[in-house]
């Protein structure tokens, strides 16, 4: 065989074999990508996302386009070749497998952990658009989860209302842990609850919550610090009742990121005239019941993905401005917001075209 035609088919042959083990080869990586946007003023899936009665409610127009970000599962292991497209593509992102799925997290622990963000978000965001419109919400500590294994477990449950802890009456959810903080392991705790559903039932009638009981634990110490904690093996949160019904129907979505959107989307709704002044607004970022607004993951995603729908402004979370604006797609706006009420005044400015002085993101922030 001439020395030229050996060659020749040894370097197919290693070409061969190098795209082989690029494809069979998995490595630690994952992928991001923009991921379905949906308006949170209209339907989706043949039903209106924002589900309001009990109350009156207005006509609206434009967008409030909630954004997401498409990632790989849990389970499934980039190849080589699969990871250098990723690395080259504009719109996709790729990052180590941990970043987004961390100390070994299933798909299953995933799904319900962004589940159950998602569902807080809501609640949340309920809450900051009621009260940026001075409506009364009642709301209290509850037992959120309780660990598996830990001595809470078939003590406490799930929506148990936490009225005090050792005799001190509680307000927000972090006074639990500060309470219970104050024993030293192995000491017992009491705890004074409501069980579960009897606060909210209460309340529909009007009535003050009678059934409580007090429940002691002793405490073990902490399995994740170094320094000798007392834990119960709970985590505490809010839940709230609301003066009439709003639901807020959609699928297939998780995490805490859709509540800023979410909450314009409610304020709206319960507002004569429209916020957007008809024009394409998105945006992202969560929400705390004081209307706070925080960073999200995956801000450069959602941004084109915004822009491919039509977007022409984009809500952004004060912390996420720096990445976003290093990227911006063409013709998209991006605007600074740290809390509900400045992107209410964003919107004021942005249906009266008035953008000159919207607070745009620039690359320092």
């Amino acid at each position: 065989m001439p020395r030229r035609t050996a060659t020749m088919l040894a370097s197919t042959l290693m070409l061969i074999a190098l795209l082989c083990a690029g494809v069979l080869i998995p490595v630690p990586y994952a992928e991001m990508s923009p991921g379905p946007t949906v308006n949170t003023l209209g339907d989706h899936a043949g039903e209106p996302v924002l589900q309001i009665s009990g109350h009156k409610t207005y006509a609206t127009s434009g967008h409030l386009n909630m954004t997401t970000v498409r990632v790989t599962s849990a389970d499934y292991r980039m190849n080589l070749v699969e990871t250098v497209y990723g690395w080259l593509a504009h719109d996709d992102k790729v990052v180590p497998h941990d970043t987004l799925y961390p100390d070994g997290k299933t798909e299953e622990q995933s799904t319900q952990e962004n589940a159950e963000e998602f569902s807080q978000s809501q609640e949340s965001a309920k809450v900051a658009a009621l009260k940026e419109l001075g409506v009364p919400v009642k709301s209290w500590v509850i037992v959120s989860t309780v660990i598996k294994g830990s001595p809470a477990q078939g003590r406490l449950h799930a929506g148990d209302v936490i009225k005090a802890v050792d005799g001190t009456a509680v307000k927000q959810p972090s006074d639990v842990a500060k309470l219970v903080t104050k024993h030293k392991p192995g000491q017992d705790v009491v705890f004074t609850v409501v069980p579960a559903g009897a606060q909210a039932a209460a309340e529909k009638q009007h009535k003050t919550p009678t059934r409580t009981r007090d429940v002691t634990i002793r405490t073990r110490t902490s399995e994740d610090s170094g320094a000798r904690r007392a834990i119960v093996g709970i985590s505490a949160g809010t839940d709230h009742t609301f003066p009439f019904s709003i639901d807020i129907k959609l699928a297939d979505v998780g995490g805490p990121s859709a509540g800023l959107m979410f909450a314009l989307g409610v304020y709206d709704k319960l507002t004569p005239g429209s916020l957007t002044g008809g024009k394409f607004v998105a945006g992202t970022g969560t929400i705390d019941d004081d209307g706070t607004v925080g960073p999200i993951g995956g801000i450069e995603m959602k941004t084109v993905g915004a822009r491919d729908k039509g977007a022409q402004y984009f809500l952004t979370p004060a912390d996420n401005c720096a990445a976003a604006a290093k990227d911006t797609p063409s013709g998209l706006t991006l605007v600074k917001v740290k809390t509900m009420g400045d992107a209410l005044d964003a919107l004021k400015d942005i249906r009266s075209g008035d953008t000159a002085a919207l607070p745009k993101c620039t690359t320092k922030g």
